[in-house]
């Protein structure tokens, strides 16, 4: 299961686009060898569970040319980089605070010639936005998310700034249940 795998749920990808996310499992696998960047198990499945797993996003939001979008905890630049390929009109800042992913979102980035990705060695705590939406994927709880992105406001005192305008997406797998009383005792905290 390659590419055949994206045209079967996103025929209307361009050439252009899957020649890109040819190039992004060759690019992923090579430096996979020299960085953990996806379980070595994972890359067999490297469309199926990490390319399809980002473009997901694609189902529930659309985002708009000139856009800015987050992406928090990037790791290897998921789901950064299938989304700006998937969107090249939509900027994206892809945040890790671990140097060597980034290392290797600059490098699959720029080999792959994707002029709307800015990747950023930090926190998403220190970004300053405002992004039009923030995108994650298995990064930190929900309330921690939606802390970090200064979400809720306090209504007393001095409240963080907004990173984001118009929405989080967080990709999350398991029982929410918790994930869910989490918000909304950060909300009642606030």
């Amino acid at each position: 299961m390659g590419i055949d795998l994206l045209t079967k749920y996103y025929p209307a990808l361009t050439p252009q686009q899957l020649e890109l996310f040819e190039k992004a499992f060759v690019l992923y696998a090579e430096w996979n060898d020299q960085i953990n960047v996806i379980s070595r198990k994972d890359i067999d499945y490297f469309y199926e569970r990490h390319v399809l797993h980002s473009l997901a996003i694609t189902k529930v939001q659309k985002f708009e040319a000139g856009q800015h979008v987050l992406d928090i905890g990037t790791g290897g630049g998921f789901p950064g980089i299938p989304l700006a390929i998937y969107y090249p009109g939509v900027q994206f800042t892809l945040v890790d605070s671990i140097a060597k992913k980034i290392k290797v979102v600059n490098e699959v980035a720029t080999a792959l010639g994707l002029t709307n990705v800015k990747a950023v060695w930090g926190r998403v705590e220190e970004q300053e936005g405002p992004f039009d939406y923030a995108v994650t994927r298995a990064v930190a709880p929900a309330a921690t998310l939606l802390y970090w992105l200064g979400i809720p406001e306090k209504p007393r005192g001095k409240a963080k700034p907004m990173k984001i305008k118009k929405g989080l997406l967080a990709l999350k797998g398991g029982d929410l249940e918790e994930e869910l009383k989490g918000i909304a005792l950060a909300c009642l905290r606030a």
